[in-house]
């Protein structure tokens, strides 16, 4: 080695013996860290703060915020870790106002729900009640949350493939369309196990069978708009678009009636 580059056994042994005091301190502070973390998640999930705090639910317009809490199962003695997302979204999914839900957990303790509604399509005449339709073609035994006063109501339906054609028809149809409507009388034929006819806010009545009737309905307003506004009758849709007015059809029966004396 060269001259003054050489270190003596004496002068490197302190220097090893500070490196080694630095690498086991250093150890020492890792496992103390390690331990007390240990001692702050068996506090934190042994302690309230791992439990639900707070459920927010977002979206429900229809249906309570209780009954969807009490459908997702989660109470604020629920661990947040058990909360099984998945779980809850199966749960609430079956409440038949619901369409979609979602679950988020915003850490350490919050639980936020929201859920998309179906709509109401219309409303089942049962009695003295009115029963809501919805999108889907369910009908809730009640009437929750406001009224929508935008939608049909149904007389003579049943739940099932008429209904359900019905509902499908209404989905089509524009929000002028819906607003012009009062009520829809399921009416079969023995030619048309789906005929149906609707009593207009404008006092007129229209005849249709349900296969055709989205695509029909949509000019009614062109059709009255060429009609004398004073006079009311049915306008017939089934195969054309035919008027007639209430005045002629009574007219009509009068004269027969006149006839046979």
């Amino acid at each position: 080695m060269a001259e003054g580059k050489v270190v003596s056994l004496e002068d490197r042994i302190p220097k090893l013996k500070e490196q080694r005091k630095r690498k086991t301190n250093r150890r020492l502070i890792f496992l103390i860290s390690v331990f007390f973390l240990l001692i702050l998640c068996v506090v934190y999930f042994q302690s309230p703060l791992s439990h639900v705090n707070k459920i927010s639910v977002e979206g429900n317009h229809t249906i309570s915020k209780q009954a969807i809490i009490k459908s997702a199962g989660i109470t604020k003695k629920t661990n947040v870790w058990n909360v099984k997302k998945d779980k809850v979204v199966s749960q609430i999914s079956n409440l038949p106002e619901v369409k979609k839900a979602t679950v988020k957990i915003h850490f350490p303790n919050n639980i936020i729900i929201h859920i998309k509604e179906h709509a109401k399509i219309a409303y089942m005449s049962k009695g003295t009640k009115l029963l809501p339709v919805l999108d889907n073609g369910s009908i809730l035994s009640k009437q929750n949350g406001s009224v929508v006063t935008n939608v049909p109501i149904l007389t003579s339906f049943e739940k099932g493939k008429v209904l359900n054609e019905m509902v499908g028809q209404l989905q089509q149809l524009p929000d002028e369309i819906l607003n012009a409507i009062s009520e829809i009388h399921y009416s079969p034929k023995k030619t048309d196990e789906y005929h149906v006819t609707l009593y207009m806010n404008d006092g007129n009545e229209v005849s249709a069978t349900l296969s055709t009737l989205a695509s029909k309905i949509i000019y009614y307003p062109s059709i009255i708009s060429q009609l004398d506004p004073t006079v009311k009758g049915v306008i017939d849709l089934e195969v054309g678009s035919v008027f007639k007015a209430f005045q002629s059809e009574v007219k009509g029966k009068d004269d027969k009636k006149n006839n046979e004396r």
